[in-house]
């Protein structure tokens, strides 16, 4: 690498070659910019001309990053960030805050909890887009897969600020026909597939069921509580997921599992003005 022009780097070839090393396609990465793929192949074949490296390997469809592709991309991701830090620079001094905003947090979680505050942002700031995805794997901040994330474990590291919202509470469902027809010692119960399979919900549920057999899994909670309110067994839910009219009874006693909840942002864009719009927001829908 020694001896090359690196200040003559185009911004954006390397804002295309970020798109692609996100979405893992050319097309996603096109429709993500709004471009033709093939302006997507240009700009990256351009970028690894002005560094000589080979960034991505093209399998089929998708493509897989080189070792010098991951750094190139998460080198380019900060960029990225700053660009954005920047830019919200330039607006802070007008009336309306402008800027796009990505989250990211578990799928029941988002449609229960985070609906009433994401309205109310778009309600009072505009100028504000917010783009929500629903994922149970931790986005890369660092990558910028998602500028916020809400998660149910603490980062171990990573440059990130990171706020306690508090917990949430897991207890056992089931159906109170299945309840007062089926005794205990012949219970099945609801649980994940595989991918969450060391999920600490999945884990609890296992001790709990004591060798009774998981006999329904699914990664879709929607559809484990669906199930048990049809008399599929014992289920596991966040209580705040649940209610009355769920046709869902709760086992008595202490709850099954609780977990605490993080607010998770780059410490590189914690300052935004759009970014701390949303965290405020999201604090404060917990009381924080």
């Amino acid at each position: 690498m020694a001896g090359k022009e690196f200040t003559q780097i185009d911004w954006d070839d390397l804002r295309h070659f970020l798109a692609l090393a996100r979405s893992g396609t050319f097309l996603g990465a096109a429709k993500q910019l709004g471009v033709e793929h093939a302006t997507i192949s240009r700009r990256v074949q351009a970028l690894e001309a002005r560094l000589g490296l080979k960034l991505v390997d093209r399998r089929g469809r998708r493509i897989v990053l080189t070792a010098e592709g991951q750094q190139v991309a998460e080198h380019a991701a900060l960029v990225a960030m700053q660009t954005a830090a920047i830019e919200q620079l330039g607006r802070s001094g007008s009336a309306e805050l402008r800027g796009h905003v990505r989250i990211s947090a578990p799928p029941a979680f988002s449609t229960v909890l985070l609906a009433n505050p994401i309205v109310a942002i778009r309600r009072d700031h505009p100028g504000i887009q917010i783009t929500l995805v629903g994922e149970k794997r931790f986005a890369s901040l660092n990558k910028r897969e998602a500028d916020v994330a809400i998660r149910l474990s603490r980062p171990d590291d990573g440059d990130y600020a990171i706020i306690r919202l508090g917990e949430i509470t897991f207890d056992l469902y089931a159906s109170k026909t299945y309840l007062e027809t089926v005794p205990p010692s012949d219970w099945t119960f609801i649980g994940y597939d595989e991918a969450m399979s060391s999920s600490p919900q999945q884990l609890r549920l296992l001790e709990l069921a004591a060798g009774r057999p998981i006999a329904v899994r699914s990664s879709v909670l929607e559809f484990q509580a669906a199930a048990a309110r049809l008399g599929g067994g014992i289920v596991m839910l966040p209580d705040f997921a649940v209610s009355e009219a769920d046709g869902l009874q709760r086992l008595e006693g202490d709850p099954a599992l609780a977990r605490e909840v993080w607010l998770v942002v780059h410490a590189e864009i914690k300052d935004v003005p759009s970014v701390r719009v949303v965290l405020e927001a999201l604090k404060n829908a917990f009381g924080r």
